[in-house]
Parts: structure tokens; sequence; C-alpha cells
């Protein structure tokens, strides 16, 4: 479940509310999303995930109107399910990785996560924003923030002006009016 949420940077009611019809895993592998305002979006798989999808797959060997994950009962999974079980997968991550102790991890965090790896890797803001299924770009900006690696590629990008340092010389106008005061 949390590889699908890190590859799509789908939202927590996008990712629960996937049906098994909506995974595509052929050779164009994707799943479709119905994300707010009822809009849909195909967002493409890495083939990790798919190969993540089809072991989980022959686990459930759920039909194609169910959950792909379902809860306890085998209904869709609630947002405080969700967040349980990706706190549980926290909990064992940090006997690898202690840092993750001091860190906040929700999964609007790897919706975060997921934006900021797509802009390190240069892809631009706008598609950013179909992928997270904004409407608007604008609103891609508040997941996306520079990092200093970023920020220093595009300094490097950009040439320093081509001008000559010199030394202001006041005329002698304005040193006699300076003289005055």
């Amino acid at each position: 479940m949390f590889t699908v949420f890190y590859n799509t940077g789908g939202r927590v009611s996008e990712i629960s509310g996937l049906k098994v019809s909506d995974v595509v895993l052929d050779a164009c592998a994707a799943v479709r999303i119905r994300g707010k305002g009822r809009k849909e979006r195909s967002v493409p798989l890495w083939r990790t995930t798919v190969t993540e999808i089809r072991r989980w797959l022959a686990r459930t060997q759920a039909g194609p109107d169910q959950p792909l994950f379902p809860g306890w009962s085998g209904t869709r999974m609630s947002r405080p399910a969700v967040t349980a079980r990706l706190q549980l997968a926290v909990q064992n991550a940090v006997k690898v990785c202690p840092q993750l102790a001091q860190r906040e991890v929700s999964p609007h965090i790897i919706r975060h996560s997921t934006a900021m790896h797509m802009l390190q890797a240069g892809v631009d803001i706008t598609l950013i924003a179909l992928w997270l299924g904004h409407e608007n770009p604008a609103t891609t900006h508040m997941y996306v923030e520079a990092d200093l690696t970023m920020k220093q590629r595009a300094l490097n990008a950009v040439q320093p002006p081509h001008t000559k340092q010199t030394r202001y010389q006041p005329t002698d106008r304005v040193l006699h009016f300076l003289e005055t005061l």
C-alpha cells in the first residue's frame, strides 16, 4: 500500500478507495485514481510497484470490485486505519533507520515526498500538479520547497552579470553639498 502511496502521490481517500479493477498491470502499468471532485486521473506505475501489487493480489485473491487494500473486515480501509498501519510500518522501520523516530510521518507526508522527489528529478511543476491531481499548479507550490542542492543548481545555471566593479566617484557638486552639511 505504501509503495502505491509513494508512486502515485495519492491522497488517503484516493488510495483507500482503489479497487482491484483500478489497477492495470500490463506493459503500460497504471492505476486509475478517483480524486477530489470525482475527477479521475491515471498514474503510471514503476516496475517495482507492479511487482509489489502482483504479490499482494496473489496473497489476497481479491475480485475486481473489491478494495485493493481492504481493512480487516474486507471493506474499504478507513483513514485512521491507514494512519495506524503507517505508524506500525514506521515503528518497524525505526529499527533500521533510527532517525525516523524524530520525524513526523503521515500519509500526507508521503504525498509531499513524492512531489519533492519529482521536483528534484527535474520534473516540471505543471506535470507534478497533474500527477497529484491538483486542478491549479499554484496548489502544488505548497508541496514543493526547493532544497539547498536545487537552489545551488539554479545558482550555477544562472551566470552573474558581467559588470565592471567601479568605485563611486562623487562629482564636485556632491562633495560641495556634503561639506556644507
